[in-house]
């Protein structure tokens, strides 16, 4: 029997229905799609394309489909989450990342809902869950990454309005977002950061192209806010729960990163191991070289251990399980992995790995982003070093 990295869910009925239905509108709708129109991973993100995707993978049941039912979602566990998304970058389609609404869309926006009021579900929230607006998440700035308290946009009350100076960077979605949730500290207000749903064609708001980053993805945008007037009632939560709405995501968002990456990984192997059983050299195929052989051994195995590692402490949350320091295991364990995996496929693909357009040389950029963003290795060792005190 010839090794796959392709799992089947036999023992998980719920996946064992969805991994295929999403996998047939992969390869057989989404990818052709793309083709048709040119599009790939460093293409311009067009927002009507991107409602094209939308509003079919939610005639599908997929967009939003780890939400709750009273959301529109169908209540997917993080491991069955976890399946699908590796499924999606595992298909090497460009757009994937719309399909479950992780740019911009419910899986951004789900995560606030316990913090709007009402109005603030039915303008905002509920809109993204149907596909008709978009959002973004703005906290990162120049000076504060990893030190988010060393941010300096600043929330002024004035009256029935709270005015907003500053700027963000790296907010993915915001070229194509309707409007930003901001976490801003408060002026006057030592160490206190509140969070606020800001309408992005608002005056004194600005959305300006971000820095492209080396995988080439135009999907982040910079916001400048001078003097933007936001009303009152689109403060989220309440004045000082700004770090705790903006960092409580961060534990999830890093375990929930990890499927992508270990898919994208998934998908340098199997070009290898395709590439290496039709590249002939000195009269033989590659996959013949023991060499070969165990180049692809070492990749297979390091997406093994990386997928059961994060489907394993996905499973603990499951349960309602701290996984703090397991999430930190996870995105370091995977984005240094599959970077592995990466740089081995490019080897393998040699000259051709290295050309510019190559789908192969397109992961290794991507995947090289990952052992900075959502948290560099250095931090994650840290934050585990940190728990075993």
């Amino acid at each position: 029997m010839t090794f796959t990295l392709e799992p089947s869910y036999e023992d998980n009925p719920r996946l064992r229905e969805l991994v295929p239905r999403l996998r047939e509108y992969l390869h057989e709708e989404l990818v052709p799609y793309e083709r048709e129109r040119g599009i790939t991973a460093e293409t311009e993100l067009d927002r009507s394309v991107l409602e094209q995707v939308w509003r079919r993978s939610r005639e599908l049941g997929f967009y939003g489909i780890s939400l709750p039912a009273e959301l529109g979602g169908q209540e997917l566990g993080l491991f069955e989450l976890c399946a699908l998304k590796e499924e999606l970058t595992a298909s090497g389609a460009a757009l994937s990342h719309s399909v479950l609404g992780d740019l911009g869309g419910p899986l951004r926006a789900g995560s606030i809902a316990q913090h709007a009021t009402p109005e603030q579900m039915r303008r905002y929230v509920l809109p993204v869950l149907r596909g008709e607006l978009a959002c973004c998440f703005s906290i990162t700035e120049q000076d504060a990454g990893s030190d988010v308290r060393r941010m300096s946009t600043t929330a002024t009350e004035d009256g029935a309005h709270y005015v907003l100076h500053g700027r963000k960077v790296f907010s993915s979605a915001a070229p194509f977002a309707d409007f930003a949730i901001v976490i801003a500290r408060m002026a006057g207000l030592e160490e206190t950061y509140s969070a606020f749903l800001v309408d992005l064609d608002s005056p004194g708001c600005q959305v300006l192209d971000g820095a492209v980053p080396m995988s080439g993805q135009r999907m982040e945008g910079d916001i400048v806010f001078d003097g933007c007037r936001v009303p009152a009632e689109n403060l989220l939560g309440e004045i000082g729960q700004g770090l705790r709405i903006g960092i409580g995501r961060i534990t999830l968002n890093r375990l929930l990163h990890c499927p992508s990456l270990i898919g994208s990984a998934r998908r340098a192997w199997n070009l290898s191991v395709a590439y290496a059983k039709d590249r002939t050299a000195f009269g033989e195929p590659l996959l013949k070289l023991q060499a070969i052989q165990h180049k692809l051994a070492d990749m297979a195995t390091d997406v093994y251990a990386a997928r059961a590692t994060v489907m394993t402490t996905a499973a603990k949350a499951d349960r309602g399980e701290d996984i703090s320091t397991e999430a930190n295991m996870c995105k370091l364990r995977t984005a240094e992995s599959c970077f592995r995996v990466a740089d081995e496929a490019v080897q393998i693909h040699g000259k051709a790995g290295l050309t510019r357009g190559h789908e192969v040389e397109r992961i290794f950029r991507t995947l090289r982003m990952f052992r900075i963003v959502t948290g560099t290795s250095e931090i994650h060792k840290n934050a585990i070093a940190k728990s075993l005190a």
